[in-house]
């Protein structure tokens, strides 16, 4: 199952936000227009927008507005990718040279800005101020992890609960707020939003949960990431919290020597993973994502039955059972 059969109950409406989304990119000053032909060409599995779309279909219809919040989320999505980019001094998005290795930091900081405040601006222009609020909380939520994981990363000081802070702000807030403008362009009635804000919430923890996993079990020809390659980044996820919490002070002692240093980083990564194995991380991170996934089930499980529902659901297995 790719993610085309997940979403092909909106494929149509899909095709139909592409063409919005590539207008409302185009910009009248040449390097921008050139800056943001590449973004679009650097586009992923674009799960954020079919989300406002699924949503708003289960939820009594596709409409512009519709269309709007999901331009405006992916808008977003694109800016702090691209940030995080900078962030992170990555020279690779999705196997494509990232906007930083090419026009440099303040050009890409710049470019991140740009399609920040072209998504305000676009639904200020249309009046759509749920979605503006709704939209901007996840901004601040986003922000707020990032300068968590900074801060808890420098000191190597990070518990499950930080950790779960960190994904559910950094990653599971644009999902759940993708699933709540999708349901608010459809409907007044404020428990189906919540119920699809609370799918989307829990369906980005497993998701991330997920992708921290594939650092120890992925194949890079299908991640796009070497394994390890958050070890080196000195990422500290859920499988190595475990590990750590469940291990003698002598043996948490030289784990941390190796998180600490770089060059210990780049030559004992495998050393990590190993220890992580041999201490239960992976299983016990994969039980966690597993809970997350049956918890974004259960949030739909009161809507009636439809193509648009049996997407959602069959999306969580897709999140589930990826590879890369």
């Amino acid at each position: 199952m790719n993610i085309s059969d997940v979403t092909g109950s909106v494929a149509g409406e899909i095709d139909i936000f592409q063409q919005k989304y590539k207008t409302v990119l185009h910009s009248s000053n040449t390097l921008v227009d050139k800056v943001t032909r590449y973004v679009l060409r650097q586009q992923g599995k674009q799960i954020r927008p079919a989300l406002v779309l699924l949503s708003a279909k289960m939820c009594g219809g596709i409409t512009e507005s519709t269309y709007r919040a999901a331009i405006m989320v992916e808008l977003l999505h694109s800016a702090t990718l691209i940030h995080d980019d900078v962030v992170d001094g990555a020279e690779m998005r999705r196997g494509l040279a990232s906007i930083n290795a090419l026009w440099k930091n303040k050009i890409s900081v710049l470019i991140g800005d740009f399609l920040l405040s072209k998504g305000l601006i676009y639904s200020l222009e249309h009046k759509d101020y749920t979605s503006l609020h709704t939209v901007s909380e996840a901004v601040r939520r986003i922000s707020e992890g990032e300068i968590l994981q900074i801060q808890k990363t420098r000191s190597l000081d990070i518990s499950e609960e930080d950790y779960l802070s960190v994904i559910s702000d950094k990653t599971a807030s644009l999902i759940a707020s993708s699933c709540a403008m999708g349901a608010a362009t459809a409907t007044d009635d404020e428990s189906k939003i919540a119920g699809m804000k609370h799918y989307g919430e829990y369906l980005g923890l497993a998701f991330q949960i997920r992708d921290d996993l594939l650092d120890y079990t992925g194949d890079s020809k299908k991640t796009g990431k070497q394994m390890g390659i958050d070890i080196k980044d000195k990422k500290i996820t859920l499988p190595l919290i475990h590990a750590l919490r469940n291990s003698p002070q002598p043996e948490q002692k030289m784990i941390r020597s190796i998180l600490k240093s770089s060059r210990k980083r780049a030559v004992k990564s495998d050393e990590v993973i190993a220890f992580v194995t041999r201490k239960g991380g992976l299983e016990y991170a994969a039980g966690v994502a597993e809970g997350f996934a049956s918890k974004a089930l259960a949030s739909i499980s009161p809507f009636p039955e439809s193509d648009a529902k049996t997407s959602l659901q069959h999306l969580v297995d897709f999140v589930m059972k990826r590879q890369h």
